[in-house]
């Protein structure tokens, strides 16, 4: 059962989150690329949320949540990031964890899960597969499902990444996110439009996984049926009711990127901006790096992660 409308953060809920995560999340820098820049004919600021101690911005929404829970254990359904970042945030708070991962996950995030002390338990393909039955092991071991980001915890938790740019930079044209479940994008766009109300939130998704768009069109959550994408931090099914409502009331709009966008933009950003960024973290890039139409002079892009997989960089780099 989806959490009400009314659970929905705002400002204050995200600056109570920032001091909660202090200490634990980075506040991680912002960045001008004069590459970037000089490529795509925009100022390009990078957040690099790859250069959190987990490298992925996930870590920022799962201590929070956690770190409220008074549960013993903890259990999770991840494509991979979110359950590293449970799994790191369950270990600092002494709690037992378990997390229910698809069997197509990246080896290297399944293992770095398993290295912060989690049980791993793997499950289908879908993000409904496995949040099935993590909800099934919670149920029967009376542990706190922590949802990756239908929750308005975890939702606050995300919002300090869109402080922190509020406070690192001024002047700001626009903000692209990349868009999995829509926690991310959802806190960010809160926090930005209460600061910097003038500031425009794209929204960044693979065709194969065009939940946010559908949606937004709609006017309601929309499930894809079979999502797909390289990015695979991008490829729930389908948006929460809770990020659904943060999305229409604060996102001004959406790209959909192919996949050939999204490779393209994840090695411009390893060659040329010298940053190791997952597909899911390079693909704000990709709109700047085709004609999309007016996004601003002054750029933000939300690097959201760099859990790259080692096949997956050898190809990147290869001629």
């Amino acid at each position: 059962m989806n959490p009400t409308n009314e659970n929905l953060p705002g400002l204050k809920e995200i600056e109570a989150a920032s001091k909660r995560i202090s200490g634990v999340a980075s506040r991680t820098p912002l960045v001008e690329s004069p590459a970037l820049s000089r490529l795509t004919g925009h100022e390009v600021y990078l957040k690099l949320e790859c250069f959190q101690p987990i490298k992925v911005f996930k870590i920022r929404g799962a201590y929070n949540k956690i770190s409220l829970l008074s549960q013993s254990g903890v259990v999770a359904a991840s494509s991979g990031n979110h359950g590293i970042a449970v799994a790191y945030s369950s270990r600092l708070l002494s709690k037992k964890c378990t997390v229910v991962v698809p069997e197509t996950a990246v080896r290297e995030k399944v293992d770095t899960i398993a290295e912060y002390g989690a049980e791993v338990v793997t499950a289908g393909r879908y993000s409904i597969e496995r949040e099935a039955k993590a909800r099934k092991i919670a149920e029967a071991t009376g542990a706190a499902f922590v949802h990756p980001f239908n929750d308005p915890d975890v939702i606050a938790g995300q919002g300090t990444c869109g402080l922190e740019i509020a406070h690192q930079l001024s002047d700001i044209d626009a903000v692209l996110v990349p868009v999995g479940g829509g926690g991310l994008i959802s806190g960010v766009s809160t926090a930005l439009k209460a600061i910097r109300p003038e500031t425009r939130v794209y929204g960044v998704e693979p065709q194969g996984a065009p939940k946010l768009a559908e949606a937004l069109k709609a006017k309601k959550v929309v499930t894809i049926p079979s999502p797909a994408s390289i990015a695979d931090g991008l490829i729930p099914s389908a948006l929460g009711g809770l990020t659904y409502e943060a999305c229409s009331r604060n996102v001004d709009g959406t790209f959909t990127v192919s996949e050939e966008d999204i490779i393209r933009a994840t090695r411009t950003m390893i060659k040329e901006a010298r940053i190791f960024a997952e597909p899911s973290g390079a693909a704000p890039l990709a709109p700047l790096l085709s004609p999309s139409g007016v996004i601003g002079r002054r750029v933000v892009l939300v690097v959201s992660g760099g859990n790259l997989s080692h096949e997956l960089l050898a190809k990147l780099l290869s001629p």
